[in-house]
């Protein structure tokens, strides 16, 4: 289960910025996941808060926002939303496209006190 190396990641961060910033808790915390991430989002879920036990976030609510699958359509030149990897292009129907977005998983913000 590579979420919990990824909770592990965002713990890091968390705790970092606490230190940085000097607050003492995370309320909520948003994520953005790319529709091609590879992210199981249940599991995320239920590491992120495992891992957050003793940390700032620790009882932090997860907002995970859902970020398209994009791709740059070779035929048309066009970049389009696409639901997967090997769909044809929306615009054109063509069938040479490069992925351009939605692996990205990043933190959007937090609300903190």
């Amino acid at each position: 289960m590579h979420e919990m190396s990824l909770c592990e990641g965002i713990r890091g961060i968390v705790e970092d910025q606490a230190r940085r910033h000097g607050f003492a808790a995370v309320k909520v915390l948003r994520l953005e996941i790319g529709r091609f991430a590879g992210v199981e989002k249940a599991a995320l879920g239920f590491a992120f808060d495992v891992v957050m036990r003793g940390s700032a976030a620790e009882g932090a609510r997860l907002e995970i926002l859902d970020l398209p699958g994009r791709a740059l359509c070779y035929d048309c030149g066009e970049e389009a939303v696409i639901e997967d990897r090997f769909d044809p292009c929306p615009l054109c129907g063509g069938g040479r496209l490069m992925p351009v977005g939605g692996d990205e998983m990043r933190i959007k913000d937090m609300e903190v006190q």
